[in-house]
C-alpha cells in the first residue's frame, strides 16, 4: 500500500498546475462518507426506536432482548 502511494504522490508532483486543479476537483467530488454494511432499512429502524423511546420515556427499550436474539442468530 505504501509503495502505491508513494507512486501516486511521484505522479501527482509532475502534475501541470492546470492539471492538478482538475485532479483536485475530482478528488473533491468523490464521496468519502464510510460505508456501512448495515443496510440502511435497519439503521432506519434502529433510529426510529432510539426517537420513539426518547419521546416515550416510560418505555423500556428491548436492548438486551435484542442482543439476545442476536447471540442466537449468530451462534
Amino acid at each position: 500500500m505504501n509503495s502505491s502511494i508513494e507512486i501516486l504522490k511521484r505522479k501527482i508532483e509532475t502534475f501541470t498546475p492546470e492539471l492538478a486543479e482538475a485532479f483536485i476537483r475530482i478528488v473533491d467530488n468523490l464521496d468519502t462518507t464510510p460505508k456501512s454494511n448495515v443496510p440502511q432499512f435497519q439503521l432506519d429502524e434502529v433510529l426510529n426506536r432510539i426517537q420513539f423511546h426518547s419521546e416515550n420515556s416510560k418505555t423500556k427499550l428491548d436492548f438486551f432482548k435484542s442482543i439476545a436474539e442476536l447471540e442466537k442468530i449468530c451462534a
